[in-house]
């Protein structure tokens, strides 16, 4: 549930019953982030092309390094929906609760490549004082070999994450155990 009105799939008609057809396809279910966006089915369609773009696009961050980046950006904005559902993808390749709980609570006290660090310190950055970024940040990702690609992937990645953290927390969407598990990754 959430604080505004949602429509459910067996209430679905039109092009909202098409959208939830298709989200379902594509990842195997419908996720209550999407569900939230129920009573404007064109908004919705495009924020699971913009999800699907930038989490599923073919650059030189892989998808447990972006699921790595959801994870980091919704616990420092402290978005339990988000933290969930994507500890439960990023866990699709840990397979390994306690350094998923571990990242949650202090991504630094993990034992990360210098490279990998580089991408969460500006995740950090970019997330919470988006305003001192500068381009030596972006020389740091390039020296720890980031092309210019993977840096506007990975900030489409942090910045995509911060704008559904503040949906989820916003609207007061819910998640539940089952509701987080049974996706395609």
């Amino acid at each position: 549930m959430a604080w505004i009105k949602q429509i459910n799939e067996d209430e679905a008609k039109g092009k909202l019953q098409k959208v939830y057809n298709k989200i379902s396809e594509k990842r195997g279910k419908l996720a209550n982030i999407m569900k939230v966006h129920s009573l404007d089915p064109v908004t919705m369609q495009n924020h699971l092309n913009l999800y699907l773009s930038i989490m599923f696009n073919k650059s030189g961050l892989n998808r447990e390094e972006k699921e790595l980046v959801a994870v980091v950006v919704s616990a420092l904005n402290n978005c339990a929906y988000c933290i969930n559902h994507h500890a439960e993808a990023l866990n699709y390749y840990w397979k390994d609760d306690e350094k998923i709980s571990a990242l949650i609570s202090d991504y630094k006290s993990l034992d990360f490549s210098i490279r990998v660090h580089a991408i969460l310190n500006y995740a950090e950055k970019l997330t919470l004082t988006p305003s001192l970024v500068n381009e030596y940040d972006i020389q740091n990702l390039r020296i720890h070999n980031l092309t210019d690609e993977d840096i506007l992937n990975l900030n489409s990645v942090i910045s995509y994450f911060n704008f559904v953290n503040r949906i989820a927390t916003g609207l007061g969407v819910e998640f539940s155990k089952d509701e987080v598990k049974g996706y395609k990754y």
